[in-house]
């Protein structure tokens, strides 16, 4: 039995490796572009026909400064750190890459998820969503667990297996994202300062 379960959990695995497959635009370990801060940052963006995605967000969370802009190299943008608490992480480090969807308002998401030493690597997908003043960027990352049913008396094998593994989606959370601080206007009027 003990060979039996291992080769089921080795199977559960290499299935649970599938919802976080990638594109083939976005690498598998991060890139750094040298120099990028939010001042060189802000610099890019000024002198590009900036899209409602495109600019300087603040994801409070992972207390981080990102700049989002088009790739150059593919259709979608790159999420690129240029400020972070954390300081194994450098500036100009790109911490995930976003793509579009059918739906104008909802983006394919991709974040790094795991760190090797300091490299960044694993990315997971996630939905994301631009609310409506483009002030928001709001993503709720998959939440998996598996269910694991055995079944010893195992009537009607055929029928009935054995053992089964499933993936379940847990309980809905509250999403977690980023809020627009460049280019101020319409879409941050929550950001600037109101004197009574």
């Amino acid at each position: 039995m003990p060979r039996c379960l291992f080769a089921v959990v080795l199977s559960l695995l290499s299935t649970v490796s599938v919802f976080g497959a990638k594109p083939a635009g976005v690498p598998g370990q991060a890139v750094v572009i040298p120099g990028l801060d939010e001042e060189a940052m802000r610099s890019r963006l000024l002198a590009t026909d900036m899209q409602p995605l495109e600019g300087i967000w603040q994801y409070p969370n992972e207390q981080m400064t990102l700049g989002i802009e088009r790739r150059d190299d593919a259709d979608g943008y790159r999420i690129i750190v240029l400020a972070s608490e954390d300081i194994d992480l450098l500036p100009g480090t790109v911490i995930g890459y976003i793509e579009g969807s059918a739906v104008d308002s909802k983006y394919h998401l991709w974040l790094y998820s795991e760190r090797n030493q300091t490299t960044l690597c694993g990315p997971l997908e996630c939905v994301a969503t631009l609310s409506a003043d483009g002030s928001t960027f709001t993503f709720d990352p998959p939440h998996w667990r598996v269910k694991l049913r055995v079944n010893f008396a195992r009537f009607l094998p055929s029928l009935f297996r054995g053992i089964s593994i499933t993936p379940d989606k847990e309980e809905e959370h509250l999403p977690i994202g980023f809020h627009k601080v460049f280019p101020e206007g319409e879409g941050n009027k929550f950001n600037k300062v109101r004197y009574l």
